[in-house]
């Protein structure tokens, strides 16, 4: 029997996918837990629609992470943080930190999407990467002040 899948089937296959299985399979298994539909031209109308909504929805997220990297890119944030001799941090700067300081500047970032090259222990100007959107990230600098 053929049939549309309407979510991913582990070693079946993906969303829309039109793929032909055994009668008992579909009929026992895929259609009554509503993972799929038997193939009509109705029925290919719908997941085509359902399709494209998505498209339309992955879309509009990310033209807002682009939106969000454009603001990002004139953006400088500052941490402050206590330091003793020779510069040197009590302690290390963290994504939540860089998080906390973005959002003093209206930007609302969350930490896990901070990625640090490397760790910040002194006191400077650093880059550190965003990552938006699984196509988008953006850099920012990030200036450790003395308290």
């Amino acid at each position: 029997m053929e049939i549309i899948l309407r979510e991913d089937v582990q070693k079946i296959g993906k969303a829309g996918d039109v793929i032909k299985v055994k009668d008992g399979y579909a009929r026992n298994h895929l259609i009554p837990k509503n993972l799929a539909l038997r193939v009509t031209p109705e029925n290919l109308k719908v997941i085509e629609a359902q399709r494209k909504l998505k498209e339309q929805k992955a879309e509009a997220v990310k033209q807002k992470a682009q939106e969000l990297a454009e603001k990002l890119s004139a953006v400088s944030c500052t941490v402050t943080m206590t330091a003793g001799e020779d510069d040197k941090l009590f302690g290390a700067v963290t994504n939540a930190d860089i998080a906390e300081a973005l959002q003093a500047e209206d930007i609302l970032v969350d930490k896990k999407d901070i990625t640090l090259e490397e760790e910040i222990h002194k006191l400077g100007i650093y880059y550190v990467n965003i990552k938006l959107h699984p196509e988008v990230s953006q850099r920012v600098k990030v200036w450790v002040v003395k308290k």
